[in-house]
């Protein structure tokens, strides 16, 4: 298994990234290896800094940097040598079976539908997101960015989507699919949402258990949290900013620890023909480390080609 990895992106590439790779090398089986995209001297030096003497990391030579402010598909089609083009590059060419970043959020999503694309069928790709369960565990809400306005159909989809993900990455067997709504009842939510509702209480190849809301988001109720891009969002920042709020307060609990981003260490795009992982811009190295191994295991689960399976059929 082959794992690319931008050491250029992020807040504090690319030191943090080298760190989170070195840290992710040890956890990995002994065969997989990690591709380090940056400049190459740069990376190879700090390799060199940090003691690293092992043969799990090599090293892919890319003289770009795509900053975190810049337009994506500008950046992207005039820096074809930057670690985010060449990562997908490798991603499209299956000289790597996965390929993680925690730069800037647009470029990546621009850059899978321009190289690897969307899966035949898929109407739109989503970021998924990750919700702590107060029983242990996570559950997967999609979507929380790429899609700001959601048709009921695509809504339908995040629910097929997530639920093929809770089943063969998180390992739940039936997963109970929610839509977030403002009320528990049919009649609730925008026109949309009630069309979303129908579509998935009658779509055959899910477990449908009806609207849920805010106070759902952390219960057992369901495994795949079904939402527009706009509200997943929101979400997901806000549960971030409970972390932060408790470790302002000095206020330690195992749950509340999962609110972390460094927990699930980035967010998949889903629908897409390949493994892509988006991380936080200031992934530490903890964050990186596990975004390599969420990455494996998507891998290891062969997602992407469980996907294309359902759409083909």
């Amino acid at each position: 298994m082959r794992i690319a990895l931008d050491a250029m992106g992020g807040d504090y590439a690319p030191e943090a990234i080298i760190k989170g790779a070195i840290l992710a090398a040890e956890q990995l089986e002994k065969d997989d290896e990690i591709l380090l995209i940056g400049q190459e001297e740069i990376v190879r030096s700090l390799l060199t800094e940090l003691g690293y003497t092992g043969s799990s990391i090599k090293v892919v030579n890319a003289t770009q940097v795509i900053g975190m402010a810049e337009h994506p598909t500008k950046a992207l089609s005039q820096k074809t040598d930057s670690s985010i083009a060449v990562g997908y590059g490798l991603l499209k060419a299956q000289q790597a079976d996965a390929f993680c970043s925690a730069g800037n959020t647009g470029a990546m999503l621009v850059g899978a539908m321009f190289s690897v694309k969307s899966i035949e069928g898929i109407i739109r790709p989503a970021i998924a997101g990750f919700a702590p369960k107060l029983s242990g565990g996570f559950g997967v809400i999609l979507d929380v960015g790429a899609n700001v306005d959601c048709k009921p159909e695509v809504l339908e989809q995040f629910g097929e989507t997530g639920s093929i993900y809770a089943k063969y990455v998180l390992g739940i067997e039936n997963p109970k699919v929610g839509l977030m709504n403002l009320g528990e009842e049919e009649s609730k939510g925008t026109v949309n949402i009630q069309a979303a509702h129908q579509r998935l209480k009658n779509n055959p190849n899910i477990n449908f258990i009806g609207n849920l809301e805010g106070r759902d988001l952390f219960n057992d109720k369901a495994d795949v949290i079904v939402c527009d891009g706009y509200t997943g969002n929101i979400i997901i920042k806000m549960a971030e900013s409970i972390y932060e709020i408790m470790a302002e307060k000095n206020i330690k609990d195992p749950f509340f620890d999962n609110f972390n981003y460094e927990a699930a260490g980035g967010s998949p795009i889903l629908g897409i023909n390949g493994n892509a992982v988006i991380g936080h811009g200031v992934s530490s190295p903890l964050a990186v480390c596990n975004m390599v191994v969420l990455a494996q295991k998507m891998v290891s689960s062969k997602i992407s080609e469980r996907f294309r399976k359902n759409y083909s059929a």
